[in-house]
């Protein structure tokens, strides 16, 4: 599986659970155990490259701004939902956190932001197709910490100075 497969796979969960994320993991399951499990195993390689590659402190104080605080498992969390939104946002997220504030059609803390059971989708469907759990995809581990520079994230004006886009389009700043 290549990255634009990856990510027409994503944009057709989401397009067809019309953005909402637990409807996206539940389809993600779905079309991934019509694939053969070393597909599924690419899938799982390409989403966990996605999920350590957003592991900075400029995405958690963007997280922390969307949700209003991000502890670790709110991150992580933030992390998956943010690759469920799509190349462009998770790219553009990348690129600039700021930017989500143009790059976002709306955030519903309720259902926006908390894309836990993405982040096992991969993992359901090679059961679901083997019987067994899935072994290590050989990627680095995770670093300890975020990378770049600490963010007080939960400092109202550090956000606000940091992501004023986001401040003033999510938190009415």
């Amino acid at each position: 599986m290549d990255e634009t497969e990856f990510w027409e796979i994503i944009d057709s969960t989401r397009e067809d659970a019309e953005g909402d994320p637990e409807d996206q993991a539940d389809l993600l399951v779905e079309r991934l155990v019509r694939l053969d499990p070393e597909a599924v195993l690419d899938f799982a390689r390409h989403f966990e490259a996605r999920y350590n590659r957003a592991y900075r402190w400029d995405l958690r104080g963007a997280a922390a701004v969307l949700l209003g605080g991000a502890g670790d498992d709110a991150f992580d969390f933030f992390r998956c939902w943010l690759i469920g939104q799509g190349r462009e946002v998770f790219e553009g997220a990348l690129h600039d956190p700021d930017a989500l504030a143009d790059l976002l059609d709306d955030f519903d803390e309720e259902i926006d932001g908390d894309g836990e059971d993405l982040g096992y989708a991969a993992d359901e469907a090679y059961e679901h197709l083997t019987g067994v759990v899935d072994p290590d995809l050989g990627l680095p581990p995770q670093p300890a910490e975020p990378e770049g520079v600490p963010l007080a994230i939960e400092d109202e004006a550090t956000l606000a100075e940091h992501f004023p886009a986001l401040w003033a389009r999510f938190r009415g700043g």
